[in-house]
């Protein structure tokens, strides 16, 4: 008996590790999430090659730059919900079999961000001085910014027209088409600006008016694209209301969760710009380092918004179960990966940003802690992206709003007038992630998101 019981044990064992080592949603999670972190990848492109490239037009443009590049950058980002709320919707409806609606919302979206777009873009553009002295510009270098947010304020509605195409094409499970089209762009941009900065020496102008230029591009084709994947779905092009105030309802969810993020970094970079500029400029390293490896577990998290909205439309309660819980697997393990290695390369990767030894010194005693964030970050990625495949946008709106305002703030506060330093706010940094995951995680095994149906 002894020995059978041994047998039986082994046995479990290793259909466990099995179980473990591959899944049936291995596969498609890979075939998700690659393109998505190619997309991804590209984005920053633009901004890198307007920094390249206006970098060698002297100092005050460049500080120009990234004055406007940073107001831009935050007025796009805000409106990101085109892309997840779009996603989550269409994702059901697809999962559902209802082609026709989830056309019908790709229209909505479509004229959503229109409208939007030509909002932000009218304002931006008039408000773009006041906007330069809020955000600490003066003189020479605020007038240059200006009148590039000016400039680059015409792309904002196809800037938006791009995230809302994005979001219908994700949903459909076609993560290649808008890798595509983001990486034609990047090498279009990078063509006119060369030929507008250099070429005909429109100097700033230039590199503005060739990035509004390849981003009408890159809006044609999505329209293009979305339109004719209507077309097919026979969906109606028609604006409804009730399906905009919809898309409108749980956009305004994702934007809470997104400002409150956002609104958390801004508070970290004020508070060590108070602390020191050493302080301020390891946390940019360390910050900028966890920008660029975000980009691998947001890819992951994109493929569990496609596929649990899709298998919830499909009705399939306990086979999204089964994928979001693979999908927590991999995150946590990447993220585990990148801890590590962060660990590893600790006196090395912050030098590859500078020589100073101040700033040299804080990157070294934060460094544990931007590792350690790593795994609950990855965690909290994951369960972020099934809860919006799932719709359950309010709850985390509200659990990202409460953790930003109970938990960081307040640290981030304590860390300045305690003289906590750095690794105070980093300390902060993972109280935050630690927050995000008790409230996103219990809801998670509470099981209320799994609302099935084409609509949440």
């Amino acid at each position: 008996m002894p020995a059978d019981h041994a047998a039986t044990a082994l046995r479990r064992a290793r259909d466990r590790w099995a179980a473990v080592r591959s899944s049936p949603y291995d596969r498609q999670i890979v075939v998700l999430a690659l393109p998505a972190l190619g997309a991804l990848a590209a984005e920053p492109l633009y901004l890198l090659a307007d920094t390249a490239i206006v970098g060698h037009l002297g100092t005050p443009q460049l500080a120009a730059l990234a004055l406007a590049a940073g107001v831009l950058g935050s007025v796009v980002s805000l409106c990101n919900f085109l892309t997840y709320g779009t996603t989550a919707q269409v994702a059901r409806l697809h999962g559902a079999g209802e082609h026709a609606r989830a056309g019908e919302i790709a229209a909505q979206a479509l004229w959503l961000a229109i409208g939007l777009g030509l909002v932000l873009g009218i304002a931006c553009a008039a408000l773009a001085g006041p906007i330069m002295s809020v955000v600490g510009g003066h003189g020479h270098v605020a007038a240059l910014a200006a009148r590039y947010v000016r400039l680059s304020a015409m792309g904002i509605p196809f800037a938006l027209i791009a995230l809302a195409a994005q979001g219908y094409l994700r949903g459909i499970g076609d993560l290649r088409t808008p890798l595509i089209v983001v990486l034609a762009a990047n090498v279009l941009n990078i063509a006119l600006e060369l030929v507008l900065v250099y070429g005909v020496h429109e100097g700033l102008d230039g590199s503005a008016l060739g990035t509004v230029i390849a981003q009408a591009a890159m809006g044609a084709a999505f329209t293009w694209l979305l339109l004719r994947r209507a077309v097919r779905a026979h969906g109606s092009f028609a604006p409804r209301a009730a399906l905009l105030a919809r898309l409108a309802r749980m956009g305004s969810h994702i934007l809470v969760r997104t400002g409150s993020l956002l609104l958390s970094f801004i508070v970290a970079g004020a508070v060590l710009a108070r602390i020191g500029a050493d302080s301020l400029g390891a946390h940019q390293i360390a910050f900028q380092t966890f920008i660029f490896l975000a980009l691998v577990l947001d890819a992951i998290a994109i493929a569990g918004q496609v596929l649990v909205g899709r298998m919830l439309g499909a009705g399939d309660a306990e086979g999204a179960m089964a994928a979001a819980r693979r999908m927590c697997g991999w995150s946590l393990a990447a993220g585990a990966v990148m801890g590590l290695a962060l660990l590893a390369t600790r006196s090395i990767l912050p030098r590859a940003f500078t020589d100073d030894p101040d700033v040299l010194a804080r990157a070294r005693e934060l460094w544990p802690l931007f590792a350690l964030m790593q795994p609950v970050g990855a965690l909290v990625f994951a369960l972020d992206g099934i809860l919006l495949g799932a719709g359950d946008t309010r709850y985390l709106a509200w659990a990202m709003a409460a953790s930003s305002l109970l938990v960081f703030i307040p640290i981030a506060l304590l860390a300045l007038h305690l003289h906590w330093g750095v690794i105070g706010v980093w300390w902060g940094m993972n109280a935050l992630m630690a927050a995000r995951l008790l409230t996103i995680g219990v809801r998670f095994r509470g099981r209320r998101w799994l609302v099935l149906g084409a609509a949440a």
